[in-house]
């Protein structure tokens, strides 16, 4: 006699029961909806940590020596000379492109799961290490690729005088004028290295995270602060194993406006050890990291989790029809 989907169900371990996404009755999320989720995560979690972020910039760009007294002096400094506002310079760049970014990254990294798992038999359940690794990979890979010139623009942005560029578009036409449209992509390469490691490493580790959770709690959703602090762990172990590439993908991003210049990921990475060093050249703000990196993605990580959970709460209750 052929087994009943309940039969099934009872023959999986715990944790693989604890994994499984909805119900094939239950009606699921869109691409859009996973789209939606993705956006509204990845602007909340940047406009949280903008500051930071802007901070951060001006260091790695500079061959000024990097320590917190000074991170906060410089934030200090600029919140007395332009206003607090001023804090968030360059934020508006930064949705424009970290909306699309993350929208897409997060959708992806569910589409390539889904893929993933029909690849390596494990449908419906958590994937083993190297697809749940491979799926993050391809995500921030995939994001990476349809997004860059934002990127370069919100790092240019970031680094300027307001009457250097007045708006975003200025930004293009001026690059593209001035240097060339092929500039708008300085940088691709230690960006697509780098977020190779950095994506897989942190939904690797967030969903490693999540399953051992359900393992040894029989919850199929951790609470919100587990999600935090979930996503606090990935986001520093990410960040920690790529950050000299994103040192050297800010420097050949800002070449134009800081008279340097850097031909090749080797290059410039050689030029940063010759002129300050190893440890203090290549991971220049990384203790800023350290901070705003955990933040972020425990944020970001957890909004996109709870939208999607109250998206797909939505659907089963009839709210929205496709």
């Amino acid at each position: 006699m052929a087994h009943t989907v309940q039969d099934h169900q009872r023959a999986l371990p715990q944790a693989a029961v604890l994994s499984l996404p909805p119900s094939s009755h239950a009606k699921r999320l869109t691409v859009l909806d996973t789209l939606l989720c993705g956006a509204f995560a990845g602007a909340v979690a940047k406009t949280v940590i903008a500051p930071l972020d802007r901070t951060k910039i001006i260091f790695q760009v500079s061959s000024q020596r990097f320590s917190a007294k000074e991170a906060f002096r410089l934030i200090y400094c600029t919140y007395m000379k332009d206003g607090f506002l001023s804090l968030w310079r360059g934020n508006s760049a930064t949705m424009v492109r970290v909306i699309p970014y993350a929208a897409i990254q997060f959708c992806s990294h569910d589409q390539y799961k889904g893929i993933l798992g029909r690849y390596y038999g494990f449908q419906g359940k958590a994937l083993p290490p190297f697809p749940r690794f491979l799926a993050g990979s391809l995500a921030g890979t995939t994001a990476v690729m349809l997004t860059y010139p934002l990127d370069m623009v919100r790092a240019r942005m970031a680094v300027t005088p307001r009457q250097m560029y007045s708006n975003i578009m200025h930004i293009f036409v001026r690059i593209t004028q001035e240097e060339g449209i092929k500039t708008l992509y300085r940088g691709f390469c230690p960006t697509i290295l780098g977020v190779i490691p950095y994506s897989g490493i942190t939904f690797f580790t967030y969903e490693t995270l999540k399953k051992l959770h359900a393992e040894r709690t029989r919850r199929s959703q951790p609470y919100s602060y587990e999600r935090l602090a979930f996503g606090a762990c990935a986001g520093l172990i990410g960040q920690s194993a790529s950050y000299p590439l994103d040192m050297v993908r800010r420097r050949m991003q800002t070449a134009g406006v800081t008279g340097q210049q850097y031909g090749s990921v080797l290059g410039t990475m050689k030029t940063i050890v010759v002129q300050e060093g190893g440890v203090r050249g290549l991971y220049k703000g990384l203790s800023m990291n350290w901070i705003k990196g955990p933040i972020a993605v425990g944020v970001s990580f957890t909004t996109f989790d709870l939208m999607h959970n109250l998206l797909h709460k939505m659907h089963q209750l009839g709210y929205f029809t496709h």
